[in-house]
């Protein structure tokens, strides 16, 4: 099985707005040499015109909307899932249906340097949130501690990597 989380990129941020995460994130990304200079903008661009905001009331009513911003592979160095807790709510326009605007306290930003996989790490995220038991995943969400946080998903996120 793949790692996938890794507690130095397992996030928590008190930022306002879509632009101030992506960038909050992207320096630390960039330090660590997991990504390209060009991150953050193709981060920036991809979302205006692919909306990654999901909401999972058709999962469960008491779970919070998330979104799961990623970029092309070729801005990326890794292959690996950066959780961020959003401490205020931002909004996204929803992946489903773009025009739609909702409230997301939870980021998963893949970052894939092999492309063929997003579709598959994207799956592998709905199958976490729809196996793991509601409450747990709403304390899960609630959770404001990055080593909390990565403990839960190690613990809870299983990914069967095809070779």
């Amino acid at each position: 099985m793949k790692k996938l989380f890794f507690k130095d990129t397992t996030y928590v941020s008190s930022q306002d707005t879509q632009a101030e995460v992506f960038e909050e994130v992207y320096l630390d990304l960039l330090n660590k040499q997991l990504v390209t200079e060009d991150f953050l903008e193709s981060l920036l661009e991809r979302e205006r015109n692919y909306p990654t905001g999901l909401d999972l009331s058709p999962v469960s009513e008491v779970l919070p909307d998330i979104a799961i911003p990623h970029t092309e592979s070729d801005f990326v160095r890794t292959t690996r899932i950066v959780p961020i807790k959003l401490k205020k709510a931002i909004t996204f326009n929803n992946m489903i249906s773009p025009s739609d605007q909702i409230s997301v306290h939870f980021l998963f930003m893949i970052l894939n340097e092999n492309g063929e996989a997003q579709a598959g790490m994207l799956a592998d995220i709905m199958d976490f949130i729809n196996s793991v038991d509601k409450e747990e995943l709403c304390s899960f969400f609630k959770l404001e501690d990055p080593e909390a946080i990565y403990q839960f998903l190690e613990k809870h996120f299983t990914m069967e990597v095809s070779a």
